[in-house]
């Protein structure tokens, strides 16, 4: 368990001890922090890994890879929230991003804050997102007084799907995404929104 003291730093219970700014807050098994310029090289690799990208029109190269760490990067600073940087604590090695961010574009249920997640293929399948989802789902609900979350994918992203469904979203509709091309495989997307308890 953990918490933001004042000044910024955060206290962990359990051992009971301050640590410096590095996270702004943890789950069991991960930590959650504003992006760094150290994370720009493993980002980019990851964000070339087309397994990684099945699920988006392309690969980033790294100059877009890089472009993009930078918006979330200010989008913490403008709302102080972002799909955050994500380290696994135990050997603090960066594994992808999961977080909140506004979505930037016009659907019938924008705006809102939506949930993502984007990790490294070698942290699939250990239940990282489901843990990491759950805890921004905690701190946008209670520390950033949130009432209702989104969350979306394409209609062929079974795992993302599972991903919501096991963090208590329920699904409310589809829709065709306004910055994929019409008539692409990627195009018809699926809504999930969970809301304040």
């Amino acid at each position: 368990m953990s918490f933001l003291l004042p000044s910024g730093l955060v206290c962990i219970s359990m051992p009971s001890f301050i640590v410096s700014n590095m996270y702004l807050f943890q789950s069991e098994r991960l930590g959650f922090r504003n992006w760094q310029k150290e994370d720009l090289v493993p980002f980019a690799q990851m964000n070339q890994d087309k397994d990684v990208m099945e699920f988006f029109p392309s690969v980033l190269s790294a100059a877009a890879s890089d472009a993009l760490a930078e918006r979330l990067k200010k989008h913490y600073h403008e709302h102080h929230f972002t799909f955050f940087a994500v380290d696994n604590l135990e050997d603090r090695a960066f594994i992808g991003f999961i977080g909140l961010a506004r979505t930037p574009y016009k659907t019938s249920f924008t705006p809102c804050v939506e949930i993502g997640w984007r990790l490294k293929k070698n942290a699939w399948n250990l239940g990282y997102a489901t843990e990491g989802a759950k805890r921004c789902l905690e701190f946008g609900f209670s520390h950033l007084n949130l009432t209702e979350i989104y969350s979306f994918t394409p209609c062929i992203n079974y795992r993302s799907e599972k991903v919501m469904q096991k963090i208590g979203m329920k699904k409310v509709g589809e829709f065709a995404h306004p910055k994929v091309e019409v008539g692409h495989a990627l195009s018809q997307h699926v809504l999930y929104r969970i809301s304040k308890k």
